[in-house]
């Protein structure tokens, strides 16, 4: 059975469950507290969760996972079999993690300085929130960020634009409560019901 390392309320870790969950996996979960992570470094040689353990393979880092779970157990596919519509999967989760994320990543960093600028912080709080309608665009007229079917773009982007309209009660982070802060709920009915209708899903 495999196994993955998580902390409570991981972003990271539930995009892991769901796709596990999607594909029907057994595993077994092994969280260690948020503020303790000698275990994960014992097995990974690095801090940050989550970390699949497949037998001898240790992987850390959620997108490199995903894309192992995709390859050693391909069905039920996350991504498209057409090349065209994998190749477009790929230009969603690439742009997801190393643009979209990269405001409330910065925006995080500066709220956690001493003495945040204001003008920065509304700066990248905007970026989050203008966000919103592009991803009400791409749900118009479908039930998924890249069609009908649950894929990995879902997989990807909704732990965190779920904090819109979804809140884990004794949530600690700071992070969420930008993410939250900055995704007002309301004015894309598109994107709550997708919120909705992938929150429903099982995770492993």
């Amino acid at each position: 059975m495999i196994q993955v390392y998580s902390t409570p309320y991981s972003t990271n870790c539930e995009r892991v469950a769901l796709a596990l969950a999607f594909k029907g996996l057994e595993v077994e979960w092994v969280e260690v507290p948020y503020d303790e992570r000698t275990a994960v470094e014992a097995v990974s040689g690095q801090s940050l969760v989550p970390v699949l353990v497949d037998g001898e393979l240790v992987l850390p880092d959620s997108p490199a996972i995903l894309r192992h779970v995709e390859e050693r157990w391909p069905e039920p596919p996350l991504w498209p079999d057409d090349p065209a519509r994998r190749a477009a999967a790929d230009v969603f989760v690439d742009w997801f993690n190393h643009v979209w994320k990269r405001a409330p990543n910065l925006l995080y960093d500066e709220m956690t300085k001493p003495m945040p600028d204001p003008v920065r912080v509304d700066e990248l709080g905007r970026r989050i929130t203008l966000a919103l309608d592009r991803f009400e665009a791409l749900l118009d007229g479908r039930d998924h960020l890249l069609g009908e079917t649950f894929g990995i773009a879902d997989v990807t982007a909704f732990p965190f634009l779920k904090y819109m309209s979804v809140w884990d009660e004794g949530d600690p982070h700071l992070f969420h409560e930008l993410l939250r802060e900055w995704q007002p709920r309301g004015g894309h009915p598109h994107v709550e019901a997708w919120i909705a209708r992938v929150d429903a899903r099982p995770r492993a």
